[in-house]
């Protein structure tokens, strides 16, 4: 049976990303791999589930990565979905450790849902089952 192992977000700096995702958000590094040019394999994993699905800080060094992150971000659409147990907390605590956050919690049916801007050039969302 298939499971998800790994997924990405495409971030424009990952250094920075892992002081966001890491300091901020409160996941915890699992691999830093050096891969040359200066690039690296780095995941992050929720600190809930270390054995859990891995978050690729993956480059968007890519030309198409640019123009399809600035779309989603001009669209609105978060890159991905992080699960929380609770929206309203979980909105409450990113935003006082200075997250800006471009919708706030929302009730969409069975689900809340909030969006944030990542400060790597992505809008992600939270969302927690009502």
């Amino acid at each position: 049976m298939l499971r998800i192992n790994v997924t990405s977000v495409l971030v424009d700096d990952q250094s920075k990303a892992l002081a966001f995702y890491v300091d901020v958000l409160g996941f915890v590094l699992k691999h830093d791999i050096p891969m040359g040019g200066g690039e690296r394999w780095l995941t992050v994993v929720s600190a809930k589930d270390p054995d859990g699905v891995e978050l690729l800080l993956e480059p968007s060094g890519h030309p198409a990565a640019g123009p399809f992150k600035a779309a989603l971000v001009a669209d609105g659409i978060p890159f991905t979905s992080f699960a929380v147990d609770d929206a309203h907390a979980e909105f409450e605590r990113l935003s006082a450790a200075g997250v800006h956050f471009v919708q706030e919690p929302a009730s969409m049916g069975p689900v809340t849902t909030a969006v944030f801007d990542d400060t790597c050039g992505n809008l992600i969302q939270i969302a927690a089952m009502n």
